[in-house]
């Protein structure tokens, strides 16, 4: 097995984990239109999924611990499929936002168990490199999902979306059960519940893990904020966009992308807290152009918010994955889910402040949450840590 198959294994890993978490938020506006609902009920459609990843994403660590963690990516990319499939015969808002839901159980064992698999197959000096690339399949996951959604549904209908996007589910884990690697530790069994549980304990005992979660909580917060509400500035005038322009607005998730694979030879040369820091400043400059009424100081505002969010995320991640103290799988499991919660929050919180303050009000929120992101990360990540395999400095 070559060397470039097993990064296109992680990469898509990444894709499958992000392709079913946000096709819903092009087609706000239409299924607030269709099903006669509110913003903050069709904002369920993100916030469900996210919600339900949180709830399970330690579970999945905890598995992947027991039966593998390849068998445990590959299985989650398969089963992720069915719900998938049967969110185009919602007949309510409710109906789509059971389905998110069930799409979100089976999404945690696809892309914390995937970060968990990188830190421990890989060396620290490379980790950081795999993690990069994960994030672009994330990227590309996460744009292909929204785009595709939107195009199709412009074309035939938002329905047969899904049937597409399950389709795709099941060809990456064909892929993934052919080119990841599989795991380097045999020693797969039952997990025992005290031990289990001491492990949690010496994570939550871990203030530098759990400020780092929180960072991951701020980092998706800020993401689906400002990628679901900008969707209602740009329906409404002065730029009043339809269906398949606002799905093809998620292009700039594309510009973005360059930077997740740039953040490993950043880190080693200035440092995770200073890497952070200009990814902030990168995402201050991008939520101030967004407040223009020209499309294309919004565009470029969000291809810069991209960029400093697809820079923030390999850091956090990585950190989490780096500095847990065994039970990698659990600890990565643990950032995910308030990872995931910071995204139901996100989909949900706004509604209300968009009701008085509209886009500013939204943005402002945001520069907020990305203040207390930095300020986590300047506390936490202050002391380097070492690994045994690469003295890396984190």
């Amino acid at each position: 097995m070559s060397f470039d198959r097993r990064k296109i294994a992680v990469a898509t890993a990444g894709f499958c984990s992000f392709l079913d978490l946000y096709p819903t938020q092009s087609l706000l506006p239409a299924l607030a239109a269709e099903f006669h609902a509110g913003k903050a009920a069709v904002g369920m459609t993100v916030s469900a999924t996210t919600m339900a990843v949180a709830l399970t994403a330690p579970l999945a660590g905890l598995l992947a611990g027991w039966l593998g963690r390849k068998r445990v990516i590959v299985a989650g990319a398969l089963l992720m499929s069915v719900p998938t499939a049967l969110a185009a015969v919602s007949g309510s808002i409710g109906e789509l936002v059971m389905w998110r839901f069930l799409q979100g159980l089976c999404l945690p064992a696809v892309f914390a168990v995937a970060a968990a698999h990188i830190s421990e197959e890989w060396p620290a000096s490379e980790a950081a490199d795999l993690t990069g690339i994960h994030v672009v399949g994330m990227v590309i996951g996460g744009f292909c999902g929204r785009f595709l959604t939107a195009m199709i549904g412009a074309a035939i209908g938002w329905r047969m979306a899904f049937p597409a996007l399950a389709a795709l589910n099941l060809a990456g884990a064909v892929l993934i059960a052919l080119w990841l690697p599989p795991d380097s530790d045999r020693r797969i069994g039952p997990i025992a519940p005290v031990a289990a549980g001491q492990q949690l304990l010496i994570h939550l005992r871990d203030g530098r893990l759990m400020a780092t979660c929180g960072i991951g909580f701020c980092i998706l917060f800020s993401m689906t904020s400002v990628f679901t509400y900008i969707n209602f500035k740009l329906a409404a005038p002065p730029f009043d966009l339809g269906l398949a322009a606002l799905g093809s607005i998620f292009v700039v998730y594309l510009f973005g992308m360059p930077a997740a694979p740039a953040t490993g030879p950043l880190m080693r040369r200035f440092g995770r807290r200073k890497v952070l820091a200009g990814a902030v400043m990168l995402n201050w400059l991008g939520l101030a152009a967004t407040l223009s009424s020209n499309l294309i100081m919004v565009l470029t505002g969000l291809i810069l918010f991209a960029g400093g969010t697809f820079i923030a995320q390999p850091l956090a991640i990585g950190f989490a994955g780096t500095t847990a103290r065994g039970a990698k799988a659990l600890a990565v499991g643990l950032y995910v889910s308030t990872y995931y919660i910071g995204g139901s929050l996100g989909a949900v919180i706004p509604a209300a402040i968009w009701s008085r303050l509209g886009w500013p009000g939204c943005a402002a929120l945001v520069a907020g949450v990305q203040a207390l992101l930095l300020a986590a990360a300047i506390g936490a990540w202050a002391s380097p840590i070492q690994t045994k395999r690469s003295g890396q400095q984190a």
